[in-house]
């Protein structure tokens, strides 16, 4: 018998989270994101359920690649373009569009030997200081590219930094209004909160959405609003049973360093996973968890293996019993719901990181 750890993909909350999506953007285009291997989920897997959207976004070549072995034949982006001259010859076979962000990219495709023209997104830095070119600079960018025969068509993007919080985009958005202003192309400027969060303000939804997480369904704005807030619905769910049970008196501890000691005649269960699966190792005392799809919480520190929870709310519970360290829980428990966000929160990180981090030892199904 393997061991009893197992990751599903949910294809139907895939495709229910990009519905959801498609109708926040209005008349918008979406790109489905599926850079880090689909955010964890892998692409192979994740793609019947992402299909519905109008484009792939992503970041390497082998990623696109592989979407284009699964048969889309529509718009795929290179969100941080080429990283060296040869990259284009593919981007020329594979019909891929790229961004633009640095003077060395333009001058690789005034070098660049193509029959096809290119689709491009030039990009803006309006603020996030990461890749893209100053409002000072993007005319004369966006004048170089023009006159390329390699260049078919510009498009215009830029990203967010705060559109998940207080600060919010309105000043990005308006340098990113001003450096473009008469200038042709299709736009492209939200993310998963700016969408979600911003999209009935002008030129939020532009031409093109490019909402992540949000498709994973996982909240952008976490903890002020929750996945279901956003009608948005799990994606992934890891889950493991109890291998043991252990009976505490007062005063025992349980794992590396007695990080928990009952303070009462406490029970608990050994659940078989731990950091190596993917699990974060900083997840502390009263991290969330379901048992048997009652909530209960992680008791001491998470070792490479294992980790411990607390039964006390589970009573029924012994060695066999289901455990879901995140996403959704068995129909006959209920199929009740913990997001990957709570249990991010507590471990101090983001749902991102956990999707990303789930370990390749991890047997992974795929359910509608």
């Amino acid at each position: 018998m393997p061991r009893p750890i197992q990751a599903t993909i949910h294809t139907g909350a895939l495709r229910h989270n990009i519905a959801r999506l498609r109708a926040a953007a209005g008349d918008a285009r979406v790109w489905a994101i599926v850079k880090a291997n689909a955010y964890g989920h892998g692409i192979e897997r994740a793609y019947e359920g992402l299909r519905g959207a109008d484009g792939f976004a992503l970041l390497d070549l082998a990623e696109a690649e592989r979407v284009r072995q699964l048969g889309w034949r529509g718009p795929v982006l290179l969100l941080e373009g080429v990283f060296e001259p040869r990259d284009l010859e593919l981007c020329s076979r594979l019909n891929l569009w790229h961004a633009v962000h640095s003077d060395a990219q333009i001058d690789w495709l005034a070098m660049h030997k193509t029959h096809q023209p290119h689709h491009v997104f030039l990009k803006l830095n309006s603020g996030m200081n990461r890749l893209g070119f100053t409002p000072a600079r993007y005319r004369a960018a966006y004048a170089r590219l023009a006159a390329l025969p390699q260049v078919e068509e510009i498009g215009h993007m830029t990203h967010f930094a705060d559109a998940d919080g207080p600060r919010g985009i309105g000043a990005q958005l308006a340098a990113f209004s001003a450096a473009t202003e008469g200038l042709p192309g299709e736009r492209s400027v939200a993310n998963s909160a700016a969408l979600l969060r911003h999209g009935p303000e002008a030129g939020v939804r532009a031409d093109w959405v490019r909402p992540g997480i949000a498709a994973y369904g996982s909240s952008p704005d976490f903890p002020e609003h929750d996945a279901a807030h956003w009608g948005l619905q799990p994606t992934m769910t890891l889950a493991s049973r109890l291998l043991a049970v252990q009976e505490l008196a007062p005063g025992q501890s349980t794992g590396y360093g007695s990080r928990f000691t009952a303070e009462a005649p406490t029970r608990i269960g050994i659940v078989a996973c731990g950091y190596a699966d993917g699990y974060p190792r900083v997840a502390p005392t009263g991290t969330p968890v379901l048992v048997d799809g009652q909530r209960t919480r992680v008791v001491g520190r998470v070792s490479m293996d294992m980790l411990a929870v607390d039964l006390g709310p589970v009573p029924q519970a012994g060695p066999g019993s289901a455990v879901t360290l995140w996403g959704r829980a068995a129909p006959e428990h209920g199929g009740a719901i913990l997001p990957i966000d709570e249990v991010a929160q507590s471990a101090g990180t983001l749902g991102y990181e956990l999707m990303c981090a789930l370990a390749p030892r991890v047997p992974v199904v795929v359910q509608d």
